[in-house]
C-alpha cells in the first residue's frame, strides 16, 4: 500500500501517536507525517504510507486553515489551556471591538513563537528551555495570515477561522489578539480544516480507519504525487526509460519538455508513460541535466 492518507487526528493525541496507530492498523512500519499537529489540536493530518514516505520532505503544505477558540481575560505560559495561568484581566470586550482589531493581523506580520514549541534556538528546542526554567531570547518571525473571520462571539469566548501560510502559530495569534485588545487571551481549542491540498472533505477519522480492511482503506488513499503539484513536471521519453531505471542523470534528448525552462536546483516530478516515477533536480554537472533524487520503479 503506497500513497497519502488524510487522517483526522482527535484531540489529546500526539502526531506520533497517530502514526503508531496507523502502523498497527495497516500492518506496516512505513508511515510518516509531513508535519506535526499539537496534542491539544484536532483535524487533518496527512500521512505518507509505504513508498510515499520517500517524498515526505518534498511535500509543502503551504496554505492552512484553522478554527480556533480564544478565551479572553486570561494569559497562560503556553498560550493555550494546557499551560499555567500567569495573568488575568476582567476587562469586558464587545463583539464589535473584537472584530475591529482582526484586520491588524492580516498580511505579513511579525509573530513571536510560544515558548512551548519545537523551534530550535542554539540547537535546543524552546520547550526544553521552558521545562528547565532557563531564559532564552525568542526572536519574532515573519508569518503570513490571509484572512481571519469571526464565527461566534460570546464573551469571554470567540471562535475564529484563520487562513494562513505554513509556520503560523495560532496560539501566538490568540495571545496577541488579547494584548491588542488591552487584555489577555489564550487558545482553548483548535481544529485544522485544511493543509495544502488536503481538506476535511477528503479525510478519514482515525477510529474509522481501524475498522476497515485494506481494500476499503485503498479508497481513501491519495496518489503519491497528489500533494506534489507545486513541483514542475517533466516526461521521460519512452526510449530513455532504461536511464531512469538505472538512476542515471537525464539530458535534454531524454526529456519531452525543454530542460532550460527550469531553474538550477529546482525539484521536478518525473513521469514515464504518464505514470509518476519519482522526483529529480535540475543539476549542472558540466551540462544541464536532471539528477534523480527519489525513484519509484
Amino acid at each position: 500500500m503506497n500513497g497519502i492518507l488524510n487522517i483526522y487526528k482527535p484531540s489529546g493525541m500526539t502526531s506520533h501517536d497517530v502514526v503508531n496507530k496507523v502502523r498497527r492498523a495497516l500492518n506496516t512500519k512505513k508511515v510518516g507525517h509531513t508535519g506535526t499537529l499539537d496534542p491539544i489540536a484536532e483535524g487533518i493530518l496527512p500521512l505518507c504510507i509505504g513508498s510515499a514516505t520517500k517524498v515526505s520532505q518534498f511535500i509543502v503544505e503551504k496554505d492552512k486553515e484553522y478554527i480556533a477558540e480564544v478565551f479572553l481575560g486570561v494569559k497562560t505560559d503556553s498560550y493555550d489551556k494546557t499551560g499555567h495561568i500567569v495573568a488575568e484581566n476582567d476587562l469586558v470586550v464587545t463583539k464589535n471591538q473584537f472584530n475591529k482589531i482582526l484586520d491588524l493581523f492580516i498580511g505579513d506580520i511579525e509573530q513571536v513563537p510560544p515558548i512551548y514549541s519545537a523551534i530550535k534556538v542554539k540547537g535546543k528546542k524552546l520547550y526544553e528551555y521552558a521545562r528547565s526554567n532557563k531564559p532564552v531570547e525568542i526572536k519574532p518571525r515573519k508569518v503570513t495570515i490571509y484572512s481571519i473571520d469571526l464565527l461566534e462571539y460570546k464573551y469571554p469566548i470567540a471562535k475564529i477561522k484563520v487562513s494562513c501560510a505554513k509556520g503560523t502559530y495560532i496560539r501566538s495569534l490568540c495571545n496577541d489578539i488579547g494584548e491588542k485588545l488591552g487584555t489577555y487571551g489564550h487558545m482553548t481549542s483548535l481544529i485544522r480544516t485544511k493543509s495544502g491540498p488536503f481538506h476535511m472533505e477528503n479525510c478519514i477519522l482515525l477510529d474509522n480507519l481501524t475498522t476497515l480492511d485494506l481494500n476499503e482503506v485503498q479508497e481513501y488513499l491519495h496518489p503519491t504525487d497528489f500533494p506534489l503539484q507545486h513541483l514542475g513536471r517533466v516526461d521521460i521519453q519512452i526510449n530513455s526509460a532504461r536511464f531512469l531505471l538505472n538512476g542515471v542523470s537525464l539530458i535534454q534528448k531524454n526529456i519531452v519538455q525543454n530542460i532550460s525552462d527550469f531553474e538550477l536546483g529546482e525539484n521536478l516530478r518525473l513521469y514515464l508513460d504518464n505514470s509518476f516515477k519519482g522526483i529529480g533536480v535540475i543539476d549542472n554537472n558540466d551540462f544541464y541535466c536532471i539528477k534523480p533524487l527519489r525513484l519509484f520503479i
